[in-house]
């Protein structure tokens, strides 16, 4: 999938017309029909087969909120044939309505900003549930996991959950990471997929309880380990390019300590720094070639990572410094390529400057829990996006061996460092 660039300065962006927002509007037997529709060619290829549990409970014309863990572009395949015949609305990141902003409404998407306050968001959850009687599909993870368990989910979503005062409703998958985890490059593998629907909590259930109740349900519904699934369930990923890129999530050698010289490629993941090597098997396991395992599993390797990075934050040496490309976001017509910049991460946020001096952007560390970056966003690249909700900048580094993953990993701890929270 695409997106529509153009090139303007950075001065002519910030005099465009900026998105201005508008309610949602019903979404139409037709579209969900549709979306159903395109959707049942893929879902047969992966013999995608579902379960559901309580699910008689949920009104026939009664709103819900659906919530699903959030893998890869075949999720919303599942949820369209899922929650069909329901008319339901799906919260989407304003990118994707670039170029096609009438076309992603009238198939009832949502926009919202990644990682960001957006209170038009809540207001528009609101009016869909009150007002046009329909239902919500949320990924509250907001971006996919790149070690295939789950990312933070924002301590805001209980007070949320409870001002709708509808359904909850879990969708979980199992396969969806398998088949295509963000690493490899939109490399699809023959894996079976399934996804169990399940009737969470009841509007009663809802009013009953706190915010923090709330979010201690679903913190345990959003618990998983992609990983270990394939493991314990003996799923066969037996394709020669399962470890192509592995190196964006295991980036640092636990031998040598060494990072940017990982390499993923094949089925195997080799440090050339020091020349560990370990084969990612067939069922998702790290074996070594010759030199004893510091790590079996992927997700424990990566959360090894989130402590040497914590540890950076803390001794006062972590800082990410690197010379990128900027798209900016500010509309829905285009996102525009303004030149080049200078982004620097460190204990105070991040700080982007560029384009002939023209820009000049501070974010605090407080300002968000976790961060938009993407492998391979919309095919142009590895990307970090920070920015306001009058203007995102996607950062593409210049460097490839500059790692997103490890700026997201030093955001979300960095966060939890200032707010005490760990």
């Amino acid at each position: 999938m695409k997106i529509k660039v153009e090139n303007k300065t950075y001065q002519e962006v910030l005099a465009l017309k900026p998105f201005k927002n508008t309610r949602p509007i019903p979404q139409g037997r037709f579209w969900r029909f549709l979306m159903k529709t395109l959707s049942s060619s893929e879902l047969k290829k992966v013999g995608f087969t579902s379960r559901r549990f309580g699910m008689e409970k949920l009104g026939a014309n009664e709103p819900a909120l659906y919530l699903m863990n959030h893998s890869s572009f075949i999720d919303l395949k599942i949820a369209s044939t899922l929650i069909y015949p329901r008319p339901f609305h799906v919260v989407c990141t304003l990118d994707g309505f670039v170029g096609k902003e009438s076309l992603m409404r009238k198939i009832g998407c949502i926009p919202t900003r990644k990682f960001m306050a957006d209170t038009a968001l809540v207001r528009d959850m609101i009016y869909t549930v009150e007002n046009l009687k329909e239902s919500i599909l949320l990924y509250p993870e907001a971006s996919y996991t790149f070690d295939g368990t789950a990312t933070p989910l924002p301590d805001s979503l209980g007070k949320a959950l409870k001002k709708l005062a509808v359904p909850i409703v879990m969708i979980r998958t199992y396969g969806a990471f398998a088949r295509d985890p963000l690493y490899n490059n939109l490399q699809l593998r023959d894996v079976k997929v399934s996804a169990d629907m399940t009737y969470l909590l009841s509007k009663e259930d809802i009013e009953g309880m706190t915010a923090e109740e709330i979010n201690a349900v679903l913190k345990e519904q959003f618990t998983f380990d992609n990983f270990k699934w394939q493991t314990e369930n003996h799923v066969s990923v037996a394709e020669d390019f399962r470890a192509d890129d592995l190196n964006r999530v295991l980036y640092k050698c636990p031998h040598c300590m060494t990072e940017g010289k990982m390499v993923g490629k094949g089925i195997t993941l080799r440090c050339d720094e020091c020349g560990a090597e370990y084969e990612l098997t067939e069922f998702g396991e790290l074996r070594p070639a010759d030199a004893p395992a510091v790590f079996t599993h992927i997700p424990d390797w990566y959360n090894w990572e989130r402590q040497e990075v914590r540890r950076e934050l803390q001794e006062g040496r972590y800082k990410l410094e690197e010379e990128v490309e900027i798209i900016c976001l500010v509309n829905t017509d285009a996102v525009y390529r303004v030149g080049d910049g200078l982004l620097i991460q460190d204990s105070d946020g991040f700080h982007l400057a560029g384009c002939d001096g023209a820009l000049d952007y501070h974010q605090d560390p407080e300002l968000s829990y976790s961060l938009y970056s993407d492998y391979f966003w919309y095919e142009l690249g590895d990307m970090i996006s920070i920015g306001t909700p009058k203007i995102q900048y996607y950062c593409f580094p210049k460097n490839k061996t500059a790692n997103v993953a490890k700026a997201r990993l030093a955001t979300e701890e960095l966060y939890k460092i200032k707010v005490g929270k760990a």
